[in-house]
């Protein structure tokens, strides 16, 4: 091994941070200082990048180019000025703003990380002290990034995975597949590649680690040992660069929050998206699927189930048992147009199941061949041929302009053009497993292993353009089941065909926390499991419980036994599933506030118990509860036979109240609550005022609003200031500033309740009074608005605004 390939010497040093060579000049290494808390490493070998721009990064943006952004362009940060000291004695150089340093070993460039805590710089991580790169390669093809580990360190995150939300000990591959039916503890890899975790350590620091990078790759977080290196974990990738960021946060919320930042705002998405959706894919594969999904509509009047969208599975484009894409089969749909048609007088949406390969006897497959729109194989002259589904097809290339324009189009012309309201973008895994087959590159071919993700975060871009450009003054909504981080730019998603049991339950909602944890925020599963038998009555109900707390809220089947998932199966729980169902109508303000905040503030939807709580130890103790915001705690039932739930409520200093019996409790002790088929178990945080559509629902009152907000006063002494966000739920208006803020003032003393509640703003309102409700045993005097009331087992206050 020689020693000039692994020592480093500064090289220049910039406003945007430090830039070091080796002593051959073949491999440089850039310290960039890009926040406060937030420095990124990268390696470049001959000064030259694998490959050029970023499609992941894009700090605080909406949106970027189809070509990515210039991976140097440091534009979006803030380069607050930094500190650095060198000694040439020990061969170090620490770089340094007033929250985080680098201190750097020149000898093998190992770099230690510290937070300043207190005053005092505290070590939060450190790259291994034996071969922490592989500069030489003798560590195997890609690239390798070796780092100490902590053996009571918490990992958290790596997007949409599988088993225990704490991630320490397993080895993880990142790679977007499509398995269906997978095991909800130990299938890996899943749909999405998301390379970013966040650790906790002993001394409980908190920092994140982000991997730019789109190639397979390993996350191994304590899976692997090896007595000549101590205890480690280590990510490596196939191909591309090792460019990865460091992130130290005071606790879980800063670091999530600011990777959320880094990778783009998560999309404000019309408000119908929030309420239930249905879909099978039994309906559209059936030979009278039009006639079927007109029962489905009978049925959900006759039940009273609010709907406000259907999936449209991909049945609705067969040709025989075969599906193609924007191809409509006119025998099971003679008339696209008067079928959407009727979906929308009733006020349920339509989304339409779209795929990114075309099968080899596509109708329009010789076209698009002869046009080069396809992923080609390695030498580029042919279309590379893959599996896909039962047959074989060629992948759309979007990093073909052409492809680009053709895909907006068929998407304009073959589905909103029908009335279609939303696009499902579904089967993108982009499973080519020749890593040399080569994409267009925007006119720089470049191999498909290096990214394969951004092949499905571009499909999302395109349809989402198209949707926008149809209808410039509506929000694009639209789903996706594969990408990588910056999909939260576009779309909803959801953890993929999951297998019916308890198992995936319990554990699809860590799944879907770990995504949380990742920056993917509007999330949720397939309601009751998609694949293998049909859901038993308890188990369809416990999902339906807790479905409804997911800000995407869908029950989707492929059962075995060719029967379907609807919330009318079984008669004998109908009824307690029509009034989960109308309770998940009656929470969408909240859940809209919640999407806002997302939206504005970079702040997860569903979070666990210790990301509001991180003081609280015993929130760390895996569990299957999980918060909705900052106020609800969800308890959901992920056992058979279970008819009462042991949940712990963290100590938050303010207690906590029994949302059903309205019981309050004091936090860090553990209670028992019944657990009916008709009500989840769940507590309110004390100081919190919830927000909701307080008119009677059903399913044709669904969309009919009428404000309330349920105030649960501190126990003792507190104030709180609630605002409300509200617009028309589905313009883009709020952009030029169309919206208005219902500001709920509460200050709690031991005699005394004082309310104040008032608009600022300029959408109209649709409705000129609101509701106050207090928790029926509460005794206190209460004021709002400046006038005693008295309130009598919850009584209505109406207060005009």
């Amino acid at each position: 091994m020689q020693k000039g390939k692994r020592t480093f010497s500064i090289q220049t040093i910039g406003e945007e941070g430090i830039h070091f060579t080796n002593e051959t000049g073949t491999l440089d290494v850039s310290v960039f200082v890009l926040e406060e808390h937030l420095f990124r490493v990268l390696f470049r070998k001959h000064h030259t990048l694998t490959v050029q721009a970023t499609w992941l990064v894009a700090p605080g943006m909406e949106d970027i180019p189809y070509e990515g952004r210039d991976r140097l362009d440091l534009t979006p940060f803030s380069l607050p000025g930094f500190s650095y000291e060198r000694s040439e004695n020990e061969g170090t150089v620490s770089i340094h703003t007033e929250r985080l340093k680098a201190y750097i070993q020149l000898e093998g460039f190992k770099v230690t990380w510290f937070e300043k805590k207190d005053g005092v710089w505290t070590e939060v991580a450190a790259d291994r002290n034996t071969q922490a790169y592989n500069f030489d390669g003798s560590l195997g093809r890609g690239i390798f990034h070796y780092m100490k580990r902590g053996q009571e360190d918490r990992y958290y995150g790596l997007g949409e995975k599988t088993g225990s939300l704490n991630r320490h000990g397993r080895r993880y591959r990142m790679m977007n597949l499509d398995p269906m039916g997978y095991d909800p503890i130990y299938t890996d890899p899943l749909y999405k590649h998301i390379p970013f975790y966040l650790t906790r350590t002993k001394e409980k620091s908190w920092y994140g680690l982000f991997y730019d990078n789109t190639a397979t790759s390993t996350f191994d977080m304590g899976n692997e040992l090896d007595n000549y290196h101590g205890f480690y974990r280590f990510y490596h990738a196939e191909e591309g660069d090792l460019d990865y960021y460091m992130i130290v946060g005071a606790d879980a919320a800063e670091v999530v929050e600011t990777f959320s930042w880094l990778t783009g705002k998560t999309t404000m998405l019309p408000k119908w998206s929030l309420g239930y959706s249905g879909s099978t894919m039994t309906y559209t594969d059936a030979e009278n699927a039009q006639e079927q999904l007109y029962q489905f509509l009978d049925d959900c009047k006759t039940y009273d189930i609010p709907c406000d969208s259907f999936q449209l599975s991909s049945g609705y484009t067969s040709i025989g048992e075969k599906r193609y894409v924007f191809n409509w089969n006119r025998s099971k749909f003679p008339d696209p147009k008067q079928f959407i048609a009727d979906f929308h007088e009733q006020g349920i949406r339509l989304c339409a199941n779209i795929k990114p390969c075309l099968l080899q006897d596509h109708p329009l497959y010789e076209q698009l061949k002869e046009k080069g729109m396809f992923i080609n194989d390695e030498d580029g002259q042919e279309e590379e041929v893959v599996q896909f589904l039962d047959d074989v097809g060629a992948y759309l290339d979007f990093t073909n302009p052409e492809t680009i324009d053709w895909w907006k189009r068929n998407v304009t012309e073959q589905l909103l053009e029908f009335g279609i309201d939303s696009t499902w973008n579904d089967n993108n895994e982009y499973e080519i497993w020749k890593p040399d087959a080569k994409a267009h590159g925007f006119g720089k071919p470049i191999d498909i292993g290096k990214i394969r993700p951004i092949q499905p975060l571009l499909m999302m871009k395109a349809s989402f353009e198209a949707q926008l450009e149809f209808d410039t003054k509506k929000r694009p909504y639209l789903i996706s089941r594969s990408g990588c981080p910056g999909m939260q730019r576009y779309c909803q998603t959801w953890t993929g065909d999951n297998r019916t049991s308890w198992d995936s339950l319990k554990y699809n909602i860590k799944t879907g926390l770990g995504l949380s944890l990742s920056g993917i925020y509007h999330v949720g599963h397939d309601v009751g499991g998609f694949a293998g038998e049909k859901p038993d009555p308890e188990l369809f109900i416990r999902w339906i419980q807790n479905g409804i707390f997911h800000p995407r809220f869908t029950i989707h089947s492929w059962n075995e036994d060719k029967s379907v998932n609807v919330p009318w199966m079984y008669p004998e729980i109908v009824k307690p599933i029509s009034d989960l169902m109308r309770f998940r109508v009656t929470l969408i303000p909240y859940l809209y506030q919640l999407m806002y905040e997302s939206y504005q503030a970079y702040k997860p939807i569903i979070r666990p118990t210790f990301y509001q709580f991180p003081k609280d130890e015993r929130t760390f103790t895996e569990n299957d509860d999980f918060m909705v915001g900052d106020h609800l705690l969800v308890a959901s039932v992920v056992e058979k036979g279970v008819h009462q739930r042991d949940v712990y409520l963290p100590e938050n200093g303010k207690g906590w109240y029994d949302f059903h019996s309205e019981r309050t409790y004091e936090g860090g002790q553990t209670i028992t609550l019944p657990a009916p088929f008709n009500q989840t178990p769940l507590l309110v945080e004390a100081g919190a005022i919830i927000p909701i559509n307080d008119h009677e629902v059903t399913f044709e009152t669904k969309n009919e609003e009428a404000r309330g907000f349920l105030c649960y006063p501190h126990l003792t002494e507190g104030n709180e200031v609630f605002r409300l966000y509200e617009d028309d739920g589905e313009t883009n208006d709020y952009k030029d500033g169309v919206y208005t803020f219902v500001t709920v003032k509460m200050d709690c003393t031991k005699e005394e309740i004082r309310v104040h509640i008032e608009k600022e703003g300029t959408f109209p309102l649709p409705y000129e009074k609101v509701r106050v409700y207090f928790p029926k045993g509460e005794q206190r005097t209460i004021y709002v608005n400046g006038s005693e009331v008295c309130t009598n087992a919850r009584q209505k206050i109406e207060v005009s605004i």
